[in-house]
């Protein structure tokens, strides 16, 4: 099982970018399918963004999608979402989740997967 450690949040303005990272060990990293998620205060988590084992598979949230990518490097066993054009509803502790498989991980690893402990994204002016 791999552990996940998430990276790269914090304060932004409006319209401004920021790169999460999605640091895995522990496991071998190109197994997984590897997604991220977020959840605002007082709001269900919602899916954002997915990429498949050797990064040629990947989908994008509607909500998101034209702003945000998301890309891996398995030499390095990590996964980014770049963030751009950051809106204040963006504002959310984001999540990265590691499964075996591609479509369990858009909506919650099994146990055969993992979460990481989350990285706070604060949008504001």
């Amino acid at each position: 099982q791999v552990h996940l450690v998430e990276s790269g949040g914090g304060l932004v303005r409006p319209g401004g970018s920021l790169r999460l990272s999605c640091a895995g060990s522990g496991g071998t990293f190109s197994n997984y399918a590897i997604a991220w998620h977020r959840q605002a205060a007082g709001k269900e988590r919602e899916f954002v963004a997915v990429i498949g084992w050797g990064g040629g598979r990947m989908y994008i949230a509607d909500s998101v999608k034209g702003r945000f990518n998301i890309s891996r490097d398995n030499t390095k066993n990590t996964v980014y979402l770049q963030m751009n054009n950051l809106k204040p509803e963006d504002t959310a502790i984001y999540y990265c989740a590691a499964d075996p498989s591609y479509s369990r991980v858009i909506s919650a690893p099994s146990s055969q997967g993992s979460w990481g402990q989350g990285t706070q994204v604060t949008v504001s002016a």
